[in-house]
């Protein structure tokens, strides 16, 4: 099964200021998810980015890139004027790779893939994995998501979703197994459904939740969630990710 790969790279993060181009492991991190990306299925992998010094680091170590506006309100918009500007045709599977996933094992790039492509009705992807610490349901840096019978997302949120009234509210233990799933930043798209995306207004709930799946679900589209076959590994969003990783890849 055919289908290709973008990863968006912007150098302006508010937490770590140039987190593509910080070293881990004697490269930049970009550059460790390139090489995780090019161990999956896809038929290509691109680099999308606004800034320049990306572009040239990633040039360097031989990635294809693709220059992008600077305006863009998130990933998905970043993908969108990539499918735009290379022409990907409409029935063509895009999977948004995170440029801040070094870890991501390429097994689950292939499952993103492969679960777009089994349901012709959904418009994304993407991946969920069980919580089963506690601290984690109350954790607003992990999403968390609602699905329908069918595996469709319902929602997501930063919020502890379901809400326990029963537990929560009360000094009642949990039970052992939480019926919490967080989502797993891992998206596939149809390029069809890409190039309209852009075309969306930005909702309240992705505006105040800062979470660009959520557009998706308000203008009535569907994301079908599968459960991560295995371990998605460590992303990049603090310093103190960063030192974790760092200590994954020394060891």
């Amino acid at each position: 099964m055919a289908f290709k790969i973008v990863i968006p790279a912007r150098y302006a993060s508010s937490r770590l200021p140039g987190k593509p181009l910080l070293d881990i492991a004697g490269k930049p991190m970009i550059q460790h998810v390139y090489e995780r990306a090019s161990e999956s299925d896809a038929d290509s992998v691109i680099i999308a980015t606004d800034d320049e010094r990306i572009e040239q680091v990633a040039s360097h170590f031989g990635a294809d890139v693709c220059m992008t506006a600077a305006d863009h309100r998130s990933g998905t918009d970043r993908l969108a004027e990539v499918a735009t500007l290379r022409g990907f045709a409409d029935d063509d599977i895009v999977i948004n790779v995170q440029g801040d996933e070094p870890c991501l094992p390429a097994l689950l790039i292939n499952q993103v893939a492969a679960d777009l492509a089994e349901y012709p009705q959904a418009d994304m992807a993407s991946l969920f994995s069980r919580i089963k610490q506690q601290k984690q349901v109350f954790d607003p840096n992990v999403v968390k998501v609602v699905m329908d019978a069918q595996g469709y997302a319902l929602y997501f949120s930063r919020a502890p979703i379901p809400w326990m009234r029963d537990h929560f509210d009360q000094d009642k233990p949990l039970p052992e197994e939480l019926p919490h799933y967080r989502h797993i930043g891992l998206y596939g798209y149809r390029a069809s459904f890409l190039k309209s995306y852009a075309d969306m207004t930005p909702c309240f709930l992705e505006t105040e939740e800062s979470l660009e799946q959520l557009r998706t679900l308000f203008h009535g589209n569907k994301i079908h969630m599968s459960e991560a076959l295995i371990s998605a590994g460590h992303g990049v969003d603090t310093e103190a990710d960063l030192i974790e990783v760092r200590q994954v890849f020394a060891e």
